[in-house]
């Protein structure tokens, strides 16, 4: 099959586009999908330059990505029953979710999935599984809940959009920061919007004057002592109501780095409850563009930048 491979830590340059590489096979109780679309996620490139071992070990020669939507190819033994995590799943069943051998790929060794509406596109549903996830596990975990004020650093990225969106339909009012560029989007998806930058701390609380009550930080680039100040600074913030998926150095605060899915038979419910709410219309993630597998290294290149609005999609 193709693949695309990688042998060391490094830039995009240590991407290599394969022919030849042979096909995974499913073991006992595992599936094989054939990939139609695949999901390029930032923790993609963040895994290739080595930078979250600790929560994604790499195990050479490595074929990147986390998500992928494709249809059901092969099924091992004992896989497809109730309780082992495919409950009812059959050949040409066609799919959404993560993969545990690397979704840029022909094929990949499913992780957890759910069932794809016939209604939703291939990139459609390739956007889905990990901003999904981590933006509902993020929100959980901070306990944000209805009548409560959020504050979501990155909130026009692929992810904070889609915790936008959640948190809104929950009750919560969100204030989200963003380039100006973004700011009518936010707006759109039912948020606050607040610029990038210096004083930032100062105008989030202009636009929550009753103060906020959990913080989301879904793009680093130093927020989390903004974070505590916002909550009512050292030794007095409750810091279990901060989570970032973005900053490595969040023990240093004391701050949960949230990188971790949580229990499958909840993810496999929430994705397909979510999937449903795509085709309804009542989420949304914007496709950036989509480009072939031979244009991975291009891919994270965009990603990387951190100038793409929405989500990059790879065509195996």
């Amino acid at each position: 099959m193709e693949a695309i491979v990688y042998e060391e830590f490094g830039g995009p340059e240590v991407l290599r586009h394969a022919t030849g590489v042979a096909v995974p096979e499913p073991g006992p109780g595992e599936v094989r999908v054939r990939v139609a679309a695949v999901g390029v996620n930032p923790v993609d490139w963040k895994r290739r330059y080595g930078w979250v071992e600790a929560f994604y070990p790499t195990t050479f020669p490595a074929v990147p990505g986390l998500e992928f939507a494709g249809t059901v190819d092969a099924i091992g033994e004992g896989a497809g029953g109730a309780g082992d995590g495919f409950p009812g799943l059959a050949v040409g069943d066609e799919v959404l979710g993560w993969t545990k051998t690397g979704s840029y790929a022909e094929y990949a060794i499913a992780g957890i999935v759910a069932p794809k509406p016939a209604e939703l596109s291939w990139e459609a549903a390739a956007s889905l599984p990990v901003a999904g996830e981590t933006a509902q596990r993020v929100l959980d975990l901070i306990g944000v809940r209805e009548g409560e004020t959020l504050f979501l650093h990155g909130a026009a990225g692929v992810v904070g959009s889609v915790a936008v969106q959640l948190a809104v339909a929950a009750g919560i009012t969100v204030v989200g920061s963003a380039s100006e560029s973004n700011h009518a989007h936010l707006r759109e998806l039912g948020a606050i919007p607040v610029a990038y930058g210096e004083g930032l701390a100062e105008r989030v609380r202009a636009a929550a004057p009753d103060g906020v009550d959990a913080v989301f930080d879904a793009a680093g680039h130093g927020v989390l002592p903004v974070a505590i100040e916002l909550l009512g600074g050292e030794g007095t913030a409750d810091k279990r109501r901060i989570a970032t998926i973005a900053a490595t150095d969040a023990a240093e605060y004391g701050i949960t780095f949230s990188g971790v899915t949580g229990d499958p038979d909840a993810v496999r419910a929430a994705l397909t409850a979510q999937a449903r709410q795509a085709v309804e219309g009542t989420l949304a993630v914007r496709i950036a563009d989509t480009l072939t597998l031979k244009e991975a290294a291009r891919a994270q290149e965009l990603s990387e930048s951190g100038h793409v609005r929405g989500k990059l999609i790879l065509l195996p």
